[in-house]
């Protein structure tokens, strides 16, 4: 069994399209909104995406909820932390060595909890 794919909530579509564009740029994936609520960025076997709530009511982050995302080294670890730092994320968690992964973590625009490690 494997992931299907990963939705996260957004309350403004264009900031969500926008931050999630640049941090991917140079990831192989590409983008599609099927409508105005749902963006999703796509690549072989692997899908994410941020909508806006189909019930019409806030996006809110979940408590303990995080998407972790695999890249290939330590470097890019940094830089994608950099990154989403330098688009408006904050930082939860600066690059370091935990336990067998070298990872980092930050939140999105919407407050959404995210980690990238090697």
């Amino acid at each position: 069994m494997k992931m299907n794919y990963c939705v996260l909530g957004t309350n403004d579509m264009q900031a969500s399209k926008t931050f999630y564009d640049a941090l991917f740029e140079g990831a192989g994936l590409h983008a599609l909104s099927p409508s105005d609520r749902m963006t999703y960025w796509m690549g072989e076997h692997f899908a994410f995406a941020t909508a806006i709530p189909f019930d019409t009511k806030p996006a809110t982050s979940g408590n303990g909820t995080m998407v972790g995302f695999c890249v290939e080294t330590k470097e890019d670890v940094e830089k994608m932390h950099g990154r989403a730092i330098t688009l408006g994320g904050t930082c939860e968690g600066l690059p370091n060595q935990r336990g067998p992964k070298f990872s980092a973590y930050v939140r999105d625009l919407d407050g959404n909890k995210l980690c990238f490690s090697d």
